[in-house]
């Protein structure tokens, strides 16, 4: 089957191929969209490469702490020095995304567009509260990341994701993950956790336990009651009770991994290996985070 396929080197022309080629697909690394096309799942009559916008490909800082990431950035690019320093759990996130040959084209866009339950990036984002930018033929909307991946507010026909903003919080940020073999792998879980010491908040996101990230608000509610915020910077202080640290885990696996009580759901069982699991990276997170 012929395709057509447009290879535009702006946004704008971007967002002109889409708004006067209904159906077409915007395609950046393809990993995800060549493996729906291979499997019979996507069959696109034309689509968009992205490769040739050089804007999309980068990113840089914005007034008001606000770090701005086109949608073109692969997950080998966020994994550098300079990057890591700004967000490292988005670069921890990247880092883990898949061999080199995968990082090396996959990115932040597709992660964001594609939505897999497993998509390692996006539990950070959700953590950091970050925000889309949409735009279309005539207008551009932002729309907060966990409003796009679980369908409140979804990406529109003829739009195009063109940039991700993440609010710099210059404090610690954590993302581990488990998977079911050694080396770059699908997660099986994953917990990204972020400290807000302006606000004295925590913000928790897990992935890969539920179609989309998960937060755990009033686990996040009450594991920042527990911290001591005013001995943060001090040499040897306790932060946290160690008994506020286990219980924390325990809390955030129940909110994701919930008991449905269902029979043959014993200790077992593989939504009980996924809560003790989860627990233990919430748990582990938000350790190192108060290191």
């Amino acid at each position: 089957m012929n395709r057509t396929i447009m290879l535009p080197t702006s946004v704008d022309e971007a967002v002109e191929a889409l708004a006067a080629t209904p159906g077409a697909v915007p395609v950046a690394g393809a990993t995800d969209l060549m493996e729906a096309v291979n499997a019979g799942r996507l069959r696109p009559a034309a689509l968009i490469g992205l490769g040739r916008i050089t804007e999309l490909r980068g990113w840089r800082y914005e007034d008001g702490g606000t770090a701005v990431l086109g949608a073109g950035l692969t997950h080998a690019r966020m994994d550098r020095p300079d990057f890591a320093a700004l967000i490292p759990a988005l670069a921890d996130a990247a880092r883990t995304a898949g061999p080199p040959q995968v990082r090396n084209v996959g990115t932040l866009g597709g992660n964001i567009a594609t939505a897999a339950p497993t998509g390692d990036t996006l539990p950070v984002l959700a953590a950091l509260e970050a925000t889309a930018t949409l735009a279309r033929a005539g207008s551009v909307r932002e729309v907060p990341i966990s409003h796009l991946l679980t369908g409140l507010d979804p990406l529109r026909p003829g739009e195009l994701l063109t940039w991700v903003r993440v609010p710099l919080l210059h404090a610690p940020q954590v993302f581990l993950k488990a998977g079911g073999r050694s080396g770059p792998a699908r997660a099986t879980a994953s917990v990204a956790l972020v400290l807000d010491p302006a606000r004295r908040a925590v913000r928790c996101a897990v992935g890969a336990a539920a179609p989309v990230p998960l937060r755990p608000l009033e686990a996040e509610a009450w594991v920042a009651g527990c911290i001591d915020w005013d001995a943060r910077g001090e040499e040897g202080a306790a932060l946290i009770d160690p008994a506020a640290l286990a219980a924390f885990g325990e809390y955030v696996a129940g909110a994701c991994v919930p008991d449905t009580g269902l029979p043959g759901e014993g200790p077992g069982s593989a939504a009980a290996r996924l809560r003790r699991t989860v627990s233990v990276l919430a748990r582990r997170a938000l350790g190192r985070a108060l290191k």
